[in-house]
């Protein structure tokens, strides 16, 4: 077995985890940091006008990545849903159950962004556009997942049901990504995405790439100090836990 496989496996023990996600939240806390830092002051000082909407396309460097990590980080929870369901991975549980906040407050972002956004463009702080009213449903979505998850006491039968709703609403994800490409939208088109080229200039381009894996390491540190408290919680009884509580 090679070191890498060796190592997720060992990932599957709560202890393993809880030592692990310590060390990589706060390196990957601190990454966040300086690259969100290089990606406010690309964004906001050196990247250019644009030549139609002058400053006020700016939000982009926070409304874009912030819908990408809507979607991308339930599909991590759909993923880690379909793990959970089929190999009772307790890890796996945990993963989904500390994303979804996360994920949650991502979505809220985005549509807070995008009104924001949508009001000197369109004239308007919301339409009942495809793409709006699907990423509305997502953050339903997720609600529903924190809420199902909060109701019911008992960790492992929490996991089952909110891994069942995940699974169910992950159809929403493909609706998102395509609906300004399946129906008439007042939502833009892709221009970062496309297959050919970005239609975005370089230097607005950098600074969302850069802003964009800023917020990914942010979920994934936030992610894993909610997990690693959301694995004390279920594991407390335990003897290694005693032993981490009484030495910290």
């Amino acid at each position: 077995m090679s070191n890498a496989l060796r190592e997720l496996h060992k990932l599957a023990s709560s202890q393993h985890f809880y030592m692990r996600a310590g060390q990589w939240g706060s390196w990957l806390g601190y990454a966040s940091g300086l690259l969100m830092l290089a990606g406010v002051v690309g964004g906001l000082v050196l990247a250019p006008p644009d030549y139609q909407q002058g400053d006020s396309y700016r939000i982009i460097f926070i409304h874009v990545p912030s819908a990408w990590m809507s979607l991308f980080v339930y599909v991590v929870m759909a993923g880690a849903a379909a793990v959970a369901l089929t190999w009772r991975v307790k890890i796996a549980e945990v993963i989904g159950a500390s994303s979804a906040p996360v994920g949650a407050s991502f979505t809220f972002l985005a549509l807070v962004t995008g009104s924001l956004w949508g009001k000197p463009m369109w004239g308007t702080w919301w339409v009942w556009d495809a793409r709006l009213t699907s990423e509305l449903i997502l953050l339903f979505l997720y609600l529903g997942v924190i809420g199902l998850n909060a109701a019911i006491e008992d960790k492992r039968t929490a996991a089952r049901a909110t891994g069942i709703l995940t699974l169910v609403g992950v159809v929403n994800i493909p609706i998102i990504h395509y609906s300004v490409e399946w129906w008439s939208t007042l939502h833009q088109g892709p221009t970062v995405t496309k297959l050919d080229a970005p239609s975005i200039h370089p230097a607005m381009l950098i600074p969302l790439l850069i802003m964009a894996v800023a917020f990914t390491l942010f979920y994934v540190a936030v992610m894993l100090k909610r997990a690693r408290c959301e694995v004390l919680e279920r594991e407390y009884m335990t003897s290694w836990v005693r032993r981490e509580v009484a030495g910290g």
